[in-house]
């Protein structure tokens, strides 16, 4: 494999990224060079799921399991150092698998995996939601939050939360059934040229404040691509509210996002889906200061 492509989810953990593809079975791991510049050193893949994709283009979207969401998780039963969380996007029956990827001390893989039926937790948000569309995920001062996408047809995207106690032994494996959520809340990002910006993926900032990817992408479902007229990173204030929302130039189609706090800035890094698996995903970077409301 020479590169990865469909880029959907982002986490850093200390010096090291992680990276899921929508079209993939497996998690990329990249070392950071640091932070200001992103690393080119080559990256491994660590499989997630059993099986293979076709090759083809058509075949292998209808077969994929759709990774979109990646997440660091605080310790939980069975991960006493933590894990990665992997969710599957929920936009089809076969795209809801999971998967939890324990860590180590230093943050690296133990070798301890286990999959998840993500119907039990899904099928409550398939009642709220015409078009489910899971494409984020990260915890928050105590509350795991899943960011639906919206898109043409329903613009508005939502952020939809689990108390964190009560989510953790289901992941771990030790409750039959997930809890309902605590709360689901509907947001509108605005639109550019007619096309709404919808949530790609998210990352917690201070103080239960967070950062979110949002691209306007002209589609009117969750299974058809289109064209990437905007994308945006912005904030979420603790209360919810979007504080602000920054154009990114170019408009790259960034669906994975992870921040490093650096002085006074905040140090947004971004990887993108081409929707072309000819083409690598990008790794790109963003500085932007950080206001009282968010800082360190």
């Amino acid at each position: 494999m020479a590169h990865l492509s469909a880029a959907s989810g982002l986490v850093r953990v200390r010096q090291r990224l992680y990276v899921v593809a929508d079209d993939e079975l497996h998690l990329g791991q990249f070392d950071d060079c640091g932070s200001p510049t992103p690393a080119a050193a080559p990256g491994r893949l660590l499989r997630l799921l059993d099986g293979e994709l076709p090759q083809g283009k058509k075949q292998r979207k209808a077969a994929k399991p759709d990774l979109e969401s990646l997440a660091l998780l605080p310790p939980l039963p069975g991960c006493p150092a933590g894990a990665l969380l992997a969710l599957g996007s929920g936009s089809r029956p076969n795209r809801e698998t999971g998967v939890l990827v324990a860590l180590d001390v230093v943050g690296q893989p133990n070798g301890r995996m286990a999959t998840l039926d993500l119907g039990g937790l899904y099928a409550p948000l398939h009642k709220r939601f015409a078009d489910l569309n899971i494409e984020g995920a990260l915890v928050v001062s105590g509350e795991l939050l899943l960011l639906q996408r919206g898109n043409l047809a329903d613009p508005h995207s939502a952020c939809i939360r689990y108390d964190w106690n009560q989510i953790a032994p289901w992941l771990a494996g030790l409750q039959p059934q997930p809890p309902a959520a605590k709360s689901v809340q509907r947001m509108d990002l605005g639109h550019v040229d007619g096309v709404p910006l919808t949530l790609t993926d998210g990352t917690p900032l201070h103080g239960g404040a967070w950062a979110f990817a949002a691209v306007a992408e002209s589609t009117d479902d969750s299974y058809a691509d289109g064209a990437c007229v905007a994308s945006a990173v912005g904030i979420v204030l603790p209360d919810g509210q979007v504080r602000q929302v920054h154009l990114l130039h170019g408009a790259p189609k960034v669906e994975g996002l992870a921040v490093l706090s650096d002085g006074s800035d905040w140090v947004f890094t971004m990887v993108t889906d081409p929707d072309d698996p000819q083409q690598a995903a990008q790794l790109l970077q963003l500085r932007l200061p950080q206001d009282k409301d968010t800082q360190a």
